[in-house]
């Protein structure tokens, strides 16, 4: 079969973008406490 191409406009592209800032920004000021070291949201997938 063929392969599926999904499309991101650049408006979505840049709302992701602003986003996984903002948490690396939040992350900053408040360290996540769980100690296995895992980030929060890993299991989202934005592909």
């Amino acid at each position: 079969m063929g392969e599926v191409v999904r499309f991101i406009s650049k408006a979505e592209r840049e709302r992701i973008r602003l986003i996984q800032e903002a948490r690396a920004h939040y992350d900053s000021v408040f360290p996540p406490s769980n100690p296995t070291g895992q980030q929060r949201g890993q299991d989202e997938d934005h592909s």
